[in-house]
């Protein structure tokens, strides 16, 4: 069955081929048998290549598949070769898994789009890169999938590029994840430099032997790698400090925020860390970064989240703080629970996400949380997929959350890393604030919205919105209900899977485990939360109003809800400037300075031209004067 896992990555790639090539030519249905079907057979291909891989593990609990030599330069002969161990599996299942679920959500949410065709042929190649990410058995062939899945990003982020702030949106996150992708790049040059090899596996073994840490302290050169990587990482999941692209990435079509969010590009960064724990093991101060990092972002995305009011916006915040435990986790050496997290963090997510386009359907096309309300009444089956998805976003007792967010807590308290447990737990009271505010506020309360806004028709008069009363409307009801069904079921029960990652990743070691209380001071916290936004937002909603129009509490807001200025910092330090020097030189210096040397030449032309006059006077005046200079110059010599 081991042989089969080359399909998992060339199902959905050929399915981009052919939609790429044909996409004006077919229907939708034959569109969504090729766009869905694909990522069906590689989601069904890699059921049966996990199976077999845990039934019958192979030695040393991994295998490599070659299929070719990808290029030979010098020393340098990198492998077109697959990597299957326990944390490549976890990956590719959450990929094709969820992934397929979105796919056949996108089927029913993007009926009647002109660009039906053209959009799965762009997830196809998203799931197709982010395969190659997490299959490659070398950085080299990592790195591949990691630009792949930022031009599929960009490509569908952009997707509605008729508006320019969609076309703004999507530069966004292509220029400021490059930046990440620059900082990996020369860390790829580094480790070649220093072992001669990407393969990832040959490198666990060369760097711990060439970086020995010495007492506590990491080698020089492990550490700027680690810190190098992790700049790549940064990017890819939008931590501090390149985190600005991810609330703006939500002017794609809802499908694509449920797939990056949950099951593509914001966890490779997590992954990528996950794979090179070698490296990072080898630099204690790069691991203190990378704890730091998460601990900052979740707290800030969290206050930012309780100031939003785009119902997509509060869920991309939410994310980044997701993406920020899991980097905590990382950071105190906690990669199990990390790798745990984002499994269950990919059910509750796309199940959120996906509902948040069924509302958002529903209300034609509103996003705006204040112009809704009491919608549980009429979309009764997307209120109990939001709650169920919330809960587990707070990690209420027995939901997946509750598993994989906890460990994170417990491992880090367990690990003396105190100042980041306390901001992890400061983190799940706001989440437990801004999460149920979302639900408090569009499920409950008065109903803020025209009723005919609840008809599910969009601007074309194409009926594929949901109706009041969440009425089947035929056979496509299903691409709607099923995808949230299950999607549901796995943010229950998700937490009981167990990740067999022993053999993959390191286990943190303690010596005690603490008080017991300590495992269970995380939920008393998250209901604090929850109660707090049913106070403020659900009881006494008089009371958020009265705070908005305080002088001190208005700047605090706007400034939260301003993402902490990060947008107008960036735009005054780096992009008025390159403006600045763009139109200095929009007439190209550079081309100015080297024009001078043709413009020199014709000029010293033009005048030993003037010197040909035809005059024989002329001619024997400067061949006495050449003569008697040169004698001059002789005898001075």
């Amino acid at each position: 069955m081991l042989n089969l896992l080359p399909l998992t990555f060339a199902a959905p790639l050929l399915g981009f081929i052919l939609l790429a090539f044909s996409r004006s030519r077919i229907s939708e249905n034959l569109a969504t048998v090729i766009g869905v079907g694909s990522v069906g057979i590689s989601a069904l291909t890699t059921l049966l290549v996990g199976f077999d891989f845990l039934s019958n593990p192979p030695e040393g609990g991994s295998a490599v598949i070659t299929l070719w030599q990808w290029m030979s330069v010098g020393s340098f002969k990198p492998s077109f070769a697959l990597h299957l161990d326990a944390l490549s599996l976890t990956m590719l299942g959450v990929i094709t898994g969820v992934g397929f679920f979105i796919h056949l959500f996108a089927s029913w949410y993007m009926r009647g789009d002109a660009g039906f065709a053209r959009f799965f042929s762009y997830m196809n190649l998203f799931v197709a890169s982010m395969l190659f990410l997490v299959l490659g058995d070398n950085l080299l062939f990592l790195y591949f999938g990691w630009e792949g899945v930022g031009l599929a990003s960009y490509l569908l982020i952009g997707f509605w590029y008729h508006d320019a702030a969609n076309g703004a949106a999507a530069r966004k996150a292509f220029v400021i994840t490059r930046v990440g992708d620059t900082f990996m790049a020369i860390a790829l040059f580094i480790l070649f430099r220093e072992f001669g090899t990407l393969n990832i596996q040959e490198l666990a073994v060369l760097a711990p032997a060439a970086w020995p840490v010495v007492n506590g302290v990491g080698a020089t050169m492990a550490t700027v790698t680690a810190l190098l990587l992790l700049g790549g990482a940064v990017g890819k999941s939008a931590q501090l400090p390149l985190q600005t692209w991810l609330p703006d990435a939500m002017a794609g079509p809802t499908p694509v925020s449920a797939l990056i969010h949950a099951a593509t590009m914001v966890t490779a960064g997590v992954y990528l860390i996950a794979r090179t724990h070698a490296i990072f093991d080898l630099s204690p101060f790069a691991l203190q970064c990378v704890g730091t990092i998460g601990a900052l972002t979740l707290l800030m995305a969290g206050f930012i989240a309780v100031m939003q009011t785009d119902i997509k916006k509060i869920l991309a915040y939410s994310t980044m703080s997701q993406i920020g435990y899991m980097f905590l986790a990382e950071g105190v050496g906690a990669y199990q629970p990390a790798v745990f997290h984002l499994m269950t963090h990919a059910f509750f997510k796309a199940l959120l996400f996906l509902s948040s386009g069924s509302v958002i359907l529903a209300m034609h096309h509103e996003q705006n949380i204040f112009r809704m309300g009491n919608l549980r009444k009429h979309i009764p089956f997307i209120y109990w997929c939001m709650l169920i998805g919330t809960l587990a976003l707070c990690a209420f007792p027995l939901t997946s959350g509750f598993f994989s967010k906890d460990a994170i807590l417990h491992e880090a308290y367990l690990g003396g890393h105190y100042e980041l447990w306390i901001a992890g737990l400061f983190g799940a009271f706001l989440t437990g604030v801004y999460s149920f505010r979302l639900i408090f506020i569009v499920f409950f309360g008065a109903e803020r919205w025209r009723k005919a806004e609840l008809h599910g028709h969009d601007d074309h008069g194409a009926h594929h919105g949901l109706s009041p009363k969440d009425e089947p409307h035929g056979a496509k009801t299903l691409d709607h209900h099923i995808p949230l069904a299950v999607l549901l079921v796995m943010a229950l029960i998700g937490g009981f899977i167990h990740l067999p990652l022993d053999g993959v990743l390191p286990a943190a070691e303690h010596a005690e485990h603490g008080p017991a209380w300590i495992a269970y001071l995380p939920i008393p916290v998250s209901f604090a939360g929850i109660f707090v936004s049913w106070f403020l937002f659900l009881k006494r909603p008089d009371i958020p109003a009265a705070l908005a129009s305080g002088s001190v509490t208005k700047l605090i807001g706007q400034f939260w809800k301003s993402a902490f200025g990060f947008d107008w910092l960036y735009d005054k330090l780096f992009v008025k400037p390159f403006v600045w020097a763009a139109n200095i030189n929009k007439n190209d210096i550079a081309d100015w300075v080297i024009g001078l040397i043709p413009l020199t030449l014709r000029g010293a032309n033009s005048l030993a031209a003037a010197t040909q006059t035809g005059n024989l006077r002329w001619y024997a005046f400067a061949a006495g004067a050449g003569a008697v200079g040169l004698i001059a110059a002789i005898a001075l010599h």
